[in-house]
């Protein structure tokens, strides 16, 4: 955990509040987050997590962040900015030989809420070639789980939707809205995707697998 890493003690139902501001203020931002690479995406996006906790969290992290000054707290959104970036750099660099290999058997899209930049955090990252459809829920003006955003990525791919496959960490996101629309159904299940919170019947889910290289050997 980032934050922990850079002092603040919080769990994750603390922080999910602080993350859902952020996302809806990443929305309303517009074109001003859509020029954002990943680092600057990323510290947009911690900033008002931290402005959120600061104001709006629990007692002692309110306590813990008032007690800082303006530059200390700015060195703390750039250290948990820094940890975020280098976590998503590895896993990027840990899952490009499964996309490759995968590129290789399927054609591959994106469907992602995301805020108008995906595109260009996926050139960045030197992945974006991998993938036939990029569908962006900031671009297209349709977030998941409703159903439209999927059949625009199946459209773009030119299949049907059982000749198809969605694999996500969301249950209620991503594998309940594919399962309804007649996709098979791949639930990227991760500790972190796992919140009681969370609706979604796993259920919803065709397969279970705990890491993307398990996908080559899903058998269809």
């Amino acid at each position: 955990m980032q934050y922990r890493a850079a002092g603040v003690e919080i769990d994750r139902d603390e922080l999910d509040a602080a993350f859902d501001h952020a996302t809806q203020a990443g929305y309303r931002a517009g074109k001003v987050v859509q020029r954002f690479g990943l680092v600057d995406l990323v510290r947009f996006l911690t900033g008002n997590q931290m402005e959120f906790l600061a104001h709006q969290g629990p007692d002692r992290i309110r306590g813990k962040l008032a007690s800082l000054d303006p530059k200390a707290r700015h060195r703390m959104v750039e250290q948990v900015t820094a940890g975020f970036v280098t976590a998503t750099r590895k896993g990027i660099e840990a899952n490009r030989p499964v996309l490759k290999n995968l590129k290789v058997r399927f054609r591959i899209g994106v469907v992602s809420n995301f805020y108008g930049n995906l595109e260009g955090i996926l050139a960045e990252a030197g992945v974006k070639k991998m993938f036939d459809s990029i569908v962006d829920s900031s671009r297209v003006g349709v977030f998941k789980p409703a159903p439209a955003i999927f059949e625009m990525a199946l459209r773009a791919l030119r299949v049907k939707p059982p000749e198809a496959a969605m694999i996500g960490d969301s249950l209620g996101k991503d594998c309940a809205p594919a399962h309804r629309l007649g996709l098979k159904t791949v639930w990227y299940r991760s500790s972190a995707s796992v919140h009681p919170d969370e609706p979604g019947d796993e259920s919803s889910a065709d397969f279970t697998i705990a890491s993307l290289d398990e996908v080559a050997s899903l058998q269809w």
